[in-house]
């Protein structure tokens, strides 16, 4: 139970403030946050101006890499908002700073929680005493997490009145969730919950929505809904169902935590019911060991991947850690090439499992603690969500990707907040254009629009992708697609986007969200070039690096004197593929770095990770937050663009000819 909910003795239940407990502001003057932390100032939510309190908190703030490579939540809360540093780099928390600060409220600006799915961010709060989280909205996942670990979520006035000594009645901080949420906050978090479910004190009951046009999520949702097979059932958003879940993974980042939960929860002999439909994967730490500031955690490291492995073995789920040194590859590449298919309903424990709804599928990523929950059980508790969608008209100039156009609708609609816990659903002719890697692309960053989110429609190239790589007919696949509906409703409206009027792009260091045309960032000399990840480590990425780096050394060219690049496949699959193109000659002509399947640089945690603050990268990877990839500055752009500007020594677009006029090779 919740310690700032209390039952007057008329038999109210209301929130109230504990009197010798305080509030926290993150504003945006680091100095401030500092003054709370030592005790030498309390502010009110009456003295504060919204705009002062930080926007765009990410989970990497909250709880960078490092800290996650603790897998239990009281070691965790040891350094909360690790990575939130000063104009000169220095930690404004330091270790113990909030778990001994006396706070029960923290209070930010908007999208609280955006970026990774990693549950260790609202951990990092309760185990620090938090119970109360106020903000002007929250990143979905984040939020979802708060609720599965009973933390309250409120607003500015809400705050205002309990510093004013008020006792705000609890309805108030629940009555825009559904029955179901508002019963799990209430008795304290999602394992609560579960147990007055599987003890018949709680229900959920079949929607009784009437018939209705859908959208892709909501059809896939009302097909696998619990108690209600076969039967034809129709939700909207807003509705809450038990829905049967087709399959998900983890990685050695997470799967620790969720051995822990269910140990803790159901006995250290639990079992899973359907272990086959389940995954691990070996892809997010396996080269943190070459990376120096990542040494003083050998053995933290080594203790997820030993947990892991006990877990698999303890469980049966299939395996996919690395062997003799080498992974199969990243868990979202994976998961696409081999087992997400149009219509399933995929969980996994990492945000950009999103990734799979280039397949026609409905994914995304949960924190540890709901993974745990629905691996135990089969099924797992939606609340149907909002969509918005996405007509895609035309085609893309040859120097555009697919990356460029998701780093648009960020720089438009995510920034409006227009994206906010909606699923993109992403169709129109323009489709047609786009292969199925670059398709990936768009729904892989859904996350970082701050989606719940991404679905791409099927079509013949749907087929004829996934129909070899799962060893049947075109037919078979052609089958299970899902289209929404005519007249299905889009709460985020209907968007139409021109391919061919999209141009290079490129987000600014810090987030995402914020991007210019690669002409609009100025003269940018770069230290280091990195192509890869889940979003940029694909077969069709690999064709962008070689189609420019090609070009390079035709002319005479390689990577400029002083930069290094870096090009790390997404899979085996990959890997074999370049391989068999002639790509890693090319690559080693032009002086490029290639390394084996991995996340790598996008999670601070293999090569290409800056050195100093000084350094400037250009990076086709999905995020851009201040450390998540070393101390420098780090621009976001598509792979034609970091091949180009590896040649180039500074941010530039890639336009065919570019290299004629050059004479020596140049190398790093």
């Amino acid at each position: 139970m919740n310690p700032l909910i209390h039952e007057t003795p008329d038999g109210r239940r209301v929130v109230r403030l504990s009197p010798d407990k305080r509030v926290l502001f993150l504003t945006d003057d680091p100095e401030t946050i500092r003054r709370q932390l030592r005790g030498e100032l309390d502010l009110s939510m009456a003295s504060v101006d919204e705009k002062d309190l930080l926007d765009d908190i990410n989970t990497d703030t909250m709880t960078p890499a490092w800290v996650c490579f603790r897998h239990r939540p009281e070691d965790i809360a040891l350094d909360a908002y690790a990575g939130l540093l000063d104009e000169e780099g220095k930690r404004v928390f330091e270790s113990r700073a909030l778990l001994d600060g006396g706070f029960e409220v923290i209070a930010s600006g908007q999208r609280k929680g955006t970026g990774s799915s990693r549950e260790t961010a609202p951990q990092c709060e309760k185990w620090s005493g938090i119970h109360l989280v106020i903000a002007a909205s929250f990143a979905p996942i984040h939020e979802r997490n708060n609720l599965n670990l009973g933390q309250l979520m409120g607003s500015y006035e809400q705050l205002e009145r309990l510093q004013a000594g008020e006792d705000v009645p609890l309805e108030e901080f629940t009555s825009r969730y559904d029955e179901v949420t508002r019963v799990m906050l209430e008795s304290g978090g999602l394992f609560p919950f579960a147990a007055k479910y599987a003890a018949g004190d709680v229900t959920v009951p079949t929607p009784t929505t009437p018939i209705r046009p859908m959208t892709m999520a909501e059809k896939i949702i009302a097909n696998k809904i619990v108690g209600a097979e076969g039967a034809e059932v129709y939700v909207r958003p807003g509705d809450v169902c038990l829905v049967h879940v087709d399959g998900g993974y983890s990685h050695e980042f997470t799967t620790a935590q969720v051995h822990h939960f269910l140990a803790q929860e159901y006995g250290v002999d639990y079992r899973i019911p359907n272990p086959g439909k389940f995954a691990v994967f070996e892809d997010h730490l396996l080269y943190a060991t070459g990376v120096a500031r990542m040494a003083p955690f050998t053995e933290e490291i080594e203790t997820l991947r030993r947990l892991q492995r006990e877990f698999q073995q303890h469980t049966g789920v299939r395996d996919y850690s690395a062997r003799d040194g080498v992974s199969p590859g990243i868990c979202h590449q994976i998961a696409r090439e081999q087992f997400v298919d149009p219509g399933d309903f995929i969980q996994a424990t990492d945000s950009h499992t999103c990734m799979g709804g280039g397949n026609n599928a409905l994914t995304y990523g949960v924190g540890a603690t709901e993974y745990a929950g629905l691996i135990y059980s089969g099924f797992t508790f939606v609340r149907v969500p909002e969509s918005i969608r996405f007509e895609l008209v035309g085609e893309l100039d040859p120097g555009c990707t697919a990356k460029d156009v998701i780093l648009h609708i960020l720089d438009t609609y995510a920034k409006r907040e227009e994206t906010l816990d909606r699923v993109m659903e992403f169709g129109g002719p323009g489709i047609a254009s786009l292969n199925m890697d670059e398709r990936a692309t768009l729904t892989n960053m859904a996350t970082e629009c701050s989606a719940k989110s991404g679905m791409v429609e099927g079509d013949d190239a749907t087929a004829e992708w996934i129909a070899p790589r799962r060893g049947v007919a075109p037919e078979v696949v052609r089958a299970r697609f899902v289209a929404p509906d005519p007249g299905a409703e889009y709460a985020g409206g209907v968007h139409t986007i021109d391919l061919s009027s999209i141009g290079p792009m490129v987000a600014e260091p810090g987030d995402p969200t914020y991007g210019k045309t690669v002409g609009g960032v100025g003269e940018i000399t770069i230290d280091i070039a990195y192509g890869g990840s889940c979003t940029a480590g694909k077969e069709h990425d690999l064709d962008l690096y070689a189609r420019v780096l090609s070009d390079a050394v035709k002319h005479g060219r390689g990577v400029a004197e002083g930069v290094r690049m870096y090009i790390q496949y997404g899979s085996e699959t990959v890997r074999d593929y370049a391989r068999d193109r002639g790509y890693v000659d090319v690559f080693a002509k032009a002086g490029v770095e290639v390394i084996e399947p991995g996340c790598g640089a996008c999670i601070g945690c293999g090569p290409g990770v800056s050195d100093s603050a000084d350094h400037v990268t250009v990076s086709a990877i999905n995020r851009n937050f201040t450390g998540r990839s070393g101390p420098g500055r780090l621009y976001l752009a598509s792979p034609l663009t970091v091949a180009a500007s590896a040649v180039a020594g500074r941010i530039v677009s890639y336009q065919p000819g570019m290299f004629r006029e050059t004479a020596a090779v140049q190398t790093s």
